[in-house]
């Protein structure tokens, strides 16, 4: 049989990412707050679809 040649390249981080803690943002928003502007974002889209369509 032949010799299979093949390339294992290493887990970068086993799928684990680690983030600073002490990173700071200008928009500091909870997930509560980004769930809000989605459903808000959707109302809008639906009241223009009826609005101007």
């Amino acid at each position: 049989m032949a010799k299979e040649n093949k390339i294992y390249t290493p887990g970068v981080f086993g799928g684990l990412m680690r983030y600073d803690e002490e990173y700071e943002s200008r928009f500091m928003l909870s997930p509560a707050q980004v769930v809000a502007f989605v459903v808000a974002l959707g109302a809008g889209v639906v009241l223009m679809k009826f609005l101007f369509g």
